[in-house]
């Protein structure tokens, strides 16, 4: 049954107060205890970030002659941007609506480039396995076909590997600066010189690290070059709203020069209603990012993200020392980024079960897969709670280490379950009508619980669980 709007208006009032009471089951990111998502400091920011979006709430970057305020805030987002990732003046770019349309135009581009200058028909695109799933959706999408380079025993791409699978139909290579599942950074300058080799653009997705490794730098840490100071390099995405905390979403996506960026665009000059142009994926463009983003770093400023990614870096590096020194973890690859993941060594220990046991103390901790560990993205507001994090880490060990039965309940048997059903076909549709199902119109109350998570990360227990649910029974038929 449909759920109508009202017949009449409500009180501004009690439509904010019960705002307020949706929220009663959302993670509370505020008490420094969710690890993905969210990338919050104080209310102070909060304030600030909520007035600046207001100030352009209702432009509209669609046109960029109509709103010259929206378009200038563009040219200074995309010049700082530009200037923090090493380019020279000929690095041009747009701001998207995050890191996935970031990612997705690229393919585009690169697809079209591809078309327009050597008649590529069927177009393929080489990612290493530690892409983040939004290549695997710009794959769909746009009918580029994935040719997946595997990884070494460190968690790093297999560059021999990568090279063998570069063919007359590759329009682009890609490497993360860090990959999400473990916080490492890809081997650029390498794959630059491969790209150079096969001339063959080369994408680095620094969603995550755009706004954060350049301040590493700077405080000191020493970092691989992986940004426009790699001859190879040709694009980079970089998101505004991670790690330089303005509001969702602002995201940018650069090129070298226009040469590249022209095929990114869409024109159309036939419609009845006018030539349209248009830069990226969205039509309408929300006009409170921009301004939201432009404030943001003019509020920070360059010492205001040293010293974020001063306070990050103390955290990850405490937290990494920590792990290391519980003898049944170990740190998962080389991070050298704001994220990273640990992985259980002692046979004894279930690492999910251990995920389950951080869960009950009021962490919400996400899972990786191929291998099993659990993630961490680590902002500076987690400083204050590294000590917690750790002692309750270490107790969690101790918990699931005393009672192996516990990686035979909950989401540990879930998890774990899920890495051995065959037929990934069949899972894959059936997740499909699971997820679906939720987005019903007058699907009643939504349980929450069963929503998947983002950013790449598995989906939920409870919906796993549902879908163990079907396998068994499905299996039980059979036999």
């Amino acid at each position: 049954m449909h759920k109508p709007i009202p017949t009449q208006g409500r009180p501004a009032e009690d439509i904010l107060e019960q705002l307020d009471t949706f929220k009663a089951e959302d993670p509370n990111y505020k008490d420094g205890k969710v690890w993905s998502l969210v990338y919050y400091l104080n209310e102070e920011h909060s304030d600030f970030l909520k007035h600046s979006y207001h100030k352009f709430s209702s432009e509209n970057g669609l046109n960029p002659t109509a709103f010259k305020s929206l378009k200038q805030f563009e040219t200074d987002i995309i010049s700082a941007t530009a200037d923090l990732l090493n380019g020279t003046d000929e690095v041009c770019g747009v701001v998207t609506s995050g890191g996935t349309e970031s990612c997705l135009m690229a393919v585009k581009t690169y697809r079209d480039m591809a078309r327009a200058n050597r008649g590529v028909k069927k177009p393929e695109m080489v990612i290493p396995e530690t892409a983040h799933v939004a290549w695997f959706k710009a794959s769909e999408y746009f009918g580029v076909k994935i040719r997946l380079v595997p990884l070494l025993d460190d968690l790093t791409p297999d560059l021999k590997k990568m090279e063998k699978l570069i063919n007359r139909n590759t329009v682009m290579l890609l490497g993360s600066a860090p990959e999400y599942p473990h916080g490492t950074i890809d081997p650029i300058e390498s794959m630059g010189a491969i790209a150079e080799k096969h001339k063959i653009p080369l994408h680095v997705d620094a969603c995550v690290g755009g706004f954060i490794l350049p301040f590493f730098e700077m405080n000191g840490v020493d970092l691989p070059l992986w940004d426009y100071r790699v001859a190879g390099v040709t694009s980079i995405s970089a998101d505004i709203h991670k790690y330089g905390y303005a509001a969702k979403g602002a995201s940018t996506i650069t090129y070298r020069n226009l040469d590249y960026l022209k095929h990114q665009m869409f024109v159309h000059q036939d419609w009845p209603g006018g030539v349209f142009a248009s830069s990226a994926l969205l039509g309408t463009r929300p006009g409170g990012a921009y301004s939201a983003a432009w404030a943001t770093l003019q509020y920070f400023g360059q010492d205001g993200y040293q010293k974020l990614a001063y306070e990050t870096h103390q955290a990850v590096e405490q937290l990494k020392q920590g792990v290391k020194q519980i003898p049944e973890l170990a740190v998962m690859g080389h991070p050298q980024g704001p994220l990273f993941a640990y992985q259980s060594i002692d046979p004894e220990v279930n690492i999910y079960a251990v995920g389950d046991q951080m869960d009950k103390k009021g962490w919400q901790v996400n899972r990786n897969q191929h291998p099993a560990g659990l993630h961490a993205m680590v902002t500076a507001q987690h400083l204050k709670v590294v000590d917690q994090y750790l002692a309750d880490l270490k107790d969690c060990v101790a918990i699931v280490k005393a009672n192996p039965a516990l990686a035979e309940q909950g989401g540990a048997a879930t998890y774990g379950m899920m890495a051995h059903i065959p037929l990934r076909g069949l899972v894959k549709k059936k997740i499909l009508d699971i997820y679906a199902s939720m987005y019903q119109a007058g699907g009643g109350q939504v349980d929450l619980s069963q929503q998947a998570d983002i950013e790449g990360q598995s989906a939920s227990p409870t919906l796993l669980e549902k879908l163990l649910n079907w396998y068994v029974k499905r299996k039980s038929r059979k036999n």
